[in-house]
């Protein structure tokens, strides 16, 4: 049986759907997701041949149920009746299971290799590495994911690639054209660019709560910079990051200060609390420009304490249940309900990984729920059990390092800078500042 709702609130692909007929009495409202199977325009019934029945508690009320719809609908505005199409048409996705692009080796980050995909799901890729043999060697991600790219990507700016064993593809193997690739914003590097030993902040990959003291070890192509922490790198590089110089994980020296985050100092550095002018001498090193970097701030229109679906980077096959804790320009703080804070992650506001309420339904993707009390009450002495030293695995568990430094106020007569986005101001232009010597 059918009949007429009107909605009451909208969020994500989820409505508060409340029947004609029950006015301001909310007792019945109830949820539901607006691109399933359920729902339909108006007018649906009257051409698929379904009666409009009135839900029993309220048959009642009205006499004339027909005029009383007449009356509801005069003015009223409904889905358009191509609406179920144009569900299922943005569920067609461009990549397809058989094509082989270049993606992050999840055990070595400075480097790519081949991957096949397995499996789309909402746009989100299973991609098996094409040497794995039994299949079970996947990395996932979003099609949009800075993390993967067209083959032949790595040779063309200089990036590390490990090469297959696999001499010839595989039958039914194709390459992944790299116009389904998100494009990255064009960089004049021809001018003052970054250059090799410059420092800045970036998010740890293999820790995003953090945000870290960090280095550009070496320039690549087209706006590509292979980034190490501070403190925590491998002696052979391995750890080393690929970001964009328009990536908004990344941010000149002195954000976290002028943004009250706590910047997490090289792992052993003894002069607590960390001071970036000290440091820059004692290593005579220099700061990365601050114009260098991408102060573009959508108007994302995030709030703090706003719900989502968030794909768990640590573990990236995994979307949980989320929420918005703090918002500096578009960096968001996204927290995992039912998990401690050192689980948090610094998520960019158009991040492919964060999703509306209800995608997860939409799409058929498994949605993790918030942990139960009974994880809660584990979750300390299992922390203190795995917080050791940083795992080059970039899907695995997370990396359970606290931040122990206490945030650092600006001494402000030493250092002139321009004033940051508190977390009401998400929106707007953002600022940033480097401090200048005494």
């Amino acid at each position: 049986l059918f009949f007429l709702c009107g909605i009451a609130f909208f969020p994500g692909y989820n409505a508060l759907l409340r029947y004609e007929g029950f006015e301001n009495d909310s007792s019945l409202d109830f949820w539901c997701n607006v691109c399933g199977s359920d729902i339909h325009p108006v007018g649906w019934c009257a051409t698929s041949g379904k009666p409009l029945v009135p839900p029993r508690t309220i048959q009642h009320k009205y006499t004339n149920w027909k005029a009383f719809l007449v009356k509801r609908l005069t003015g009223a505005k409904t889905l358009p009746p191509d609406f179920s199409q144009k569900v299922s048409e943005s569920m067609q996705y461009p990549f397809k299971t058989s094509m082989r692009v270049e993606v992050v080796d999840k055990t070595h980050l400075c480097r790519t290799r081949v991957a096949v995909v397995e499996s789309v799901i909402g746009g989100r890729l299973r991609l098996v590495y094409e040497e794995s043999e039994d299949k079970t060697d996947d990395f996932w991600c979003h099609m949009y994911s800075p993390l993967i790219h067209h083959i032949g990507w790595s040779r063309s700016i200089g990036h590390r690639f490990k090469r297959s064993d696999i001499t010839k593809k595989q039958d039914g193997h194709f390459d992944a054209p790299p116009h389904l690739f998100m494009k990255v914003k064009e960089v004049d590097a021809a001018g003052e660019w970054f250059k090799e030993g410059m420092k800045l902040e970036a998010i740890d990959p293999l820790n995003l709560s953090a945000i870290c003291v960090a280095t550009i070890r070496k320039v690549l192509a087209d706006g590509y910079l292979m980034i190490g922490i501070d403190g925590s790198e491998a002696a052979d590089g391995s750890d080393w990051f690929c970001y964009h110089a328009t990536s908004p994980s990344i941010f000149p020296v002195g954000f976290c200060e002028i943004n009250m985050i706590e910047l997490t100092p090289p792992r052993g550095y003894a002069k607590l609390p960390f001071k970036w002018f000290d440091y820059l001498r004692e290593t005579d090193s220099i700061a990365a420009p601050v114009k260098l970097f991408n102060k573009e701030v959508p108007n994302h229109g995030f709030h703090v304490g706003m719900k989502l679906e968030a794909v768990d980077l640590m573990e990236p096959r995994l979307v949980c249940v989320a929420t918005v804790t703090r918002i500096i320009h578009r960096l968001l703080r996204i927290h995992f309900d039912g998990w401690e804070d050192e689980y948090d992650q610094w998520v960019d506001c158009e991040s492919p990984d964060l999703y509306p309420v209800g995608w997860c339904q939409l799409t058929g993707y498994q949605l993790q729920p918030p942990a139960p009390q009974s994880s809660r009450d584990n979750q300390s002495s299992s922390s203190k059990q795995k917080k050791k030293a940083k795992s080059q695995q970039y899907k695995g568990h997370k990396k359970m390092t606290s931040l122990q430094l206490k945030e650092e106020l600006l001494d402000g007569e030493e250092y002139s800078f321009l004033q940051g986005a508190s977390d009401q101001e998400s929106n707007g232009s953002a600022s940033y500042y480097i401090k200048q010597e005494p």
